[in-house]
């Protein structure tokens, strides 16, 4: 067994990330096919425990009385892992609890609208659940540090996305980046990065209480604004938008996109930064977050067919479909279909 492991450790050092994960999920693959009965209800039932204690403990027991730090050490000492862990169990365990009583007390139906999910039952409250979070200091910072740290360690947008290429023929005075609902601004922060020699202006939107949060950065304007109203800087080369369409019902998200497309130039992309999933054969990590989104926003992440669908009903085309790495997140480049 000792062998089986070390060749299995070797085997997983220094491969690309999409190996990586196909190493990682034949395992887990493996270990449920072994599983015993105790052994599954040993698992989820100390679910929750184990979440809430291992932030503070992160330790492997080697002998009597003694402990030492191990691979969940290291990793929960990143303060973007730790907040993932507390928002999970503090937002979203207490919604996804409710979930099986509500399903059935709705009959099983599509949930729809997002003031009536499983949250408000979880937190007693008629607020959505952005605007609820937003009403949880501790809440919204775990939520901003988690958002950070989801993808890091991944390849990035702009890995792939030719922004270079389609940064060519920016007018001095246009505006070149519009980040919308764009967070505390880490993705404002690497473009201006990666494109330095481009010195047109690179914006950051969200709410006055996010933009409080922002990181300072001197290529970086911030701005309040609320995407649910009208887009007030026009012509800029692109707006862009990272895991908001996945917060939105249909209805919801074709607004958002619509206060947008008022606001485009003749040379303006939008750029949307979500999963794309295969109609089929979807990995357990998009799954989860599937099914989170329907629990606490009455939303979900989107297969390229529906993806295709809700462009159509905003008054969009998709140009072209940027995958930049295996867990499907991906840039859609789209235009006015006019």
């Amino acid at each position: 067994m000792e062998d089986i492991v070390a060749q299995v450790k070797s085997l997983a050092q220094g491969v690309v990330v999409a190996t990586h994960n196909s190493i990682l999920q034949s395992l887990r693959e493996l270990y449920l096919s072994l599983e015993t009965r105790q052994d599954t209800m040993q698992r989820i039932s100390y679910a929750d425990a184990f979440c809430v204690i291992w932030p503070q403990l992160g330790l492997s027991k080697t002998g009597v009385d003694t402990f030492t730090a191990n691979n969940t050490t290291k990793h929960l000492s990143d303060l973007g892992v730790r907040s993932a862990v507390y928002h999970n169990i503090q937002s979203l365990a207490p919604a996804l609890l409710e979930l099986p009583e509500f399903l059935a007390q709705t009959k099983y139906q599509d949930i729809t609208s997002p003031v009536h999910t499983p949250l408000q039952k979880a937190f007693n409250t008629e607020l959505p659940g952005f605007l609820w979070a937003q009403t949880q200091p501790e809440v919204f910072r775990h939520f901003n540090q988690f958002m950070m740290a989801q993808h890091a360690d991944m390849p990035h947008w702009l890995d792939l996305y030719p922004i270079e290429q389609r940064c060519e023929g920016v007018a001095p005075e246009q505006v070149l980046f519009v980040d919308v609902g764009g967070g505390i601004g880490h993705q404002c922060v690497a473009l201006r990065e990666k494109i330095p020699a481009v010195e047109n202006k690179v914006i950051l939107q969200d709410l006055d209480v996010v933009i409080a949060q922002a990181i300072k950065h001197e290529g970086v304007e911030a701005m309040p604004h609320d995407f649910m109203q009208a887009q007030p800087i026009n012509g800029s080369r692109f707006y862009y938008m990272r895991n908001i369409m996945h917060d939105y019902p249909e209805e919801k998200a074709v607004i958002i996109l619509k206060n947008l497309i008022s606001a485009l130039g003749p040379d303006s992309v939008i750029l949307i930064d979500d999963m794309v999933l295969p109609g089929s054969g979807v990995h357990f990590h998009a799954t989860q977050i599937d099914i989170t989104m329907m629990s606490v926003l009455a939303s979900h992440e989107r297969t390229i067919s529906q993806w295709y669908t809700l462009m159509e009903k905003a008054g969009l085309k998709i140009k072209q479909i940027y995958t930049y790495n295996n867990r499907y997140d991906s840039v859609l480049e789209c235009v006015p279909t006019e």
